[in-house]
């Protein structure tokens, strides 16, 4: 049996070998459908690395509250959370009072509309920065998520407290606004406004160097002096150890009490973990992958009507040959094995390339962007190459058995 499978693969190898050209068109679809499937899951889980690592760098005790459900959202608001009113300072020390369970409570005030902003410009007379996170925070804010200073402070209870204009930016920030010096005790103006910059962060856990940080943070208290308007809060709470379902009770109770939620309504905010966020982005990422997997198949598909098209002609084209091998005592199954084996090798060959190409572009898209930790999935390489032989075995029987099919004697009086 194994030397049947040998002799068959050595017949189907060296037909495609004499048909070089032929055969690279028939396995292009194959191929452009693998590099497909390969490219995007690999830049899927690049994406899934970075927003797992910058998720889980907040610690898994960590509950994050907003007036809508934290997390990523696809859907249109209803028009009941439309209507809610922001969460304000008597909901933060609502928090902070009846939250036992919590180890730490800090509250962020941040534009209208959203968490960080993204719309602010920080610059110098030198250097710009564009599409900063600019927000308002309490001193106690890397006691509760965990995010450390690399270069300078932090800023004191003492800053918020008389409203200064001071601040802690990511280390991107720093390095594009004074490249090649100590930002410490440097001043930069954000909208216009002017600022000390007293602090770097450090990159979150899991977070490579090359990963931008944006992030502009600035007492809580100046920030509502410099922009009243500013009613947006979010809070984030961090849970004693084993304690994180009996915080989220308390909060929801007390959050509850504080905005005057009527028994029977539903809450008027939201709030997740760490974990609840990362599984909406698995749940995202996982209906994407089908979505891709479905995309890729169809490009192997039409590969695999250009395989069963070439196929068929190449029967065409050997009936001599077939009706010589049936004459010298070859089987239906032998035959059919032989045409078979040319079509798997020939999807095979597209699935194996598309693996290399989908690799080799992987690698430049890390290259390219080295904040985007992309590689090649095992799930994508199996279900690429799976696939690939499947479509050969699919589209390859057809012929096969028209082959085996043959009478010799017709066969051998083909011209």
């Amino acid at each position: 049996m194994t030397s049947h499978i040998h002799e068959n693969l050595a017949l189907a190898w060296d037909t495609v070998l004499s048909h070089k050209l032929r055969s690279l068109l028939t396995i292009l679809g194959v191929f452009v459908g693998t590099v497909t499937l390969m490219a995007i899951g690999s830049i899927l889980t690049g994406m899934n690395t970075t927003v797992v690592n910058q998720i889980n760098s907040f610690g898994t005790n960590t509950i994050f509250v907003y007036k809508f459900q934290p997390g990523i959202h696809l859907g249109r608001l209803t028009r009941e959370e439309r209507m809610r009113k922001p969460l304000s300072d008597q909901d933060v020390a609502a928090v902070r009072q009846d939250c036992g369970a919590c180890s730490a409570v800090t509250a962020e005030v941040i534009p209208n509309g959203g968490f960080g902003g993204g719309g602010n410009t920080a610059r110098t007379a030198a250097h710009e920065v564009d599409g900063l996170n600019f927000m308002g925070v309490d001193p106690n804010l890397p006691d509760t998520t965990g995010q450390g200073v690399a270069n300078g402070r932090f800023f004191s209870d003492v800053n918020n407290d008389h409203r200064q204009n001071v601040v802690v930016v990511g280390h991107s920030v720093a390095d594009a606004l004074f490249p090649n010096q100590d930002p410490i005790g440097k001043d930069f103006q954000i909208d216009g406004t002017s600022f000390r910059l007293i602090g770097v962060l450090a990159p979150r856990n899991g977070a490579g160097p090359s990963q931008q940080d944006l992030s502009a943070d600035i007492p809580f208290k100046t920030y509502e002096k410099l922009y009243p308007a500013a009613k947006e809060h979010a809070i984030a709470a961090a849970a004693r150890p084993g304690m994180l379902s009996i915080a989220q009770d308390q909060i929801t109770e007390a959050l509850r009490r504080s905005r005057r939620d009527a028994w029977t309504a539903p809450n008027s905010f939201g709030l997740a973990t760490a974990s609840d966020i990362i599984g909406q982005f698995h749940d995202i990422t996982s209906e994407v992958a089908l979505v891709i997997v479905a995309i890729a198949s169809i490009g192997m598909l039409i590969g695999g009507i250009g395989v069963m098209n070439i196929m068929l002609v190449s029967v065409t084209e050997r009936t001599r040959e077939i009706g010589i091998r049936k004459a010298i005592g070859a089987r239906r199954a032998d035959i059919t094995q032989q045409f078979l084996a040319e079509a798997v090798l020939l999807t095979g060959a597209g699935g194996v390339l598309g693996i290399i190409g989908g690799w080799i572009i992987s690698e430049g898209i890390k290259l390219a962007l080295p904040s985007l930790p992309s590689s090649v999935p095992l799930w994508a390489v199996l279900t690429g190459f799976g696939i690939s032989v499947a479509i050969g075995v699919f589209f390859g029987l057809f012929p096969a058995v028209k082959a085996a099919k043959l009478d010799p004697v017709e066969a051998l009086r083909y011209e």
